[in-house]
């Protein structure tokens, strides 16, 4: 890993928000490398609390269920020294069942609801107190870590974001049978309607974000145009 990038002597925390399929994750991992930080998947957390909910049989409206489910069991988060995350749910590792579209459409649902987000709120920002990491999802800079340095927002046209989830789920052998880029398209639109208009940190543009839109963009030119911001604002800030 390389050294941490430092501002005024300390890590910062780097947040990047947007739609499902964006190339958030991607991105945010390289760029957690360039930086030499850690790199934090949030939605790969409330993917993982959708599967103990799931698995537990509860309705989206059975909030003392839900409560129950998530305070009885434990979700943790492991780093690789591939600089990847591993998740566990309840001591099971179940970073294979995250990307499903069954599971991404249960974890947008879940991730309305209060009780979920309490839960996971404390979670996710014990990870970043120290700072040194890059964090994903989509209420970072919004909500998680409002005073985080730099703010990201990676946006993508659907059909970009349709044609990448397509070929990513193809690649792992995660693709459902009878799934095909159209159908993934119509799923990413009504998350998309689902993540604006959810009344508990709806998916938004953080008012101090740059935006980035990744449609035409090679993953490694939004890594390095995201760099060139990061260490712009690290001269601003040092005074040079």
């Amino acid at each position: 890993m390389n050294a941490p990038f430092l501002v005024n002597g300390v890590p910062i925390v780097v947040t990047i928000d947007g739609p499902a399929g964006a190339g958030k994750t991607t991105v945010s991992r390289k760029l957690a490398e360039c930086l030499g930080y850690r790199y934090l998947d949030t939605g790969a957390l409330y993917r993982a609390a959708a599967v103990l909910i799931m698995d537990a049989g509860c309705a989206d409206s059975d909030v003392d269920c839900i409560r129950r489910i998530l305070q009885e069991k434990t979700i943790e988060y492991r780093m690789t020294d591939a600089g990847t995350a591993d998740v566990f749910a309840d001591g099971e590792r179940i970073t294979h069942r995250l990307r499903s579209p069954e599971i991404a459409m249960a974890a947008s649902r879940l991730s309305a609801l209060p009780v979920v987000r309490e839960a996971l709120l404390a979670m996710q920002r014990n990870i970043g107190r120290a700072g040194g990491v890059v964090c994903e999802g989509r209420d970072m800079g919004t909500v998680v870590f409002p005073d985080a340095a730099v703010k990201f927002y990676l946006d993508a046209s659907p059909e970009v974001r349709a044609k990448r989830r397509y070929l990513e789920l193809a690649a792992s052998g995660s693709l459902p049978e009878g799934i095909d880029e159209a159908e993934i398209e119509r799923q990413i639109r009504e998350r998309d309607e689902a993540d604006r208009n959810r009344a508990i940190a709806p998916l938004r543009i953080p008012e101090d974000a740059w935006v980035v839109d990744s449609s035409a963009m090679a993953v490694d030119s939004v890594v390095q145009h995201m760099m060139e911001r990061i260490a712009s604002m690290a001269e601003i800030r040092s005074g040079r």
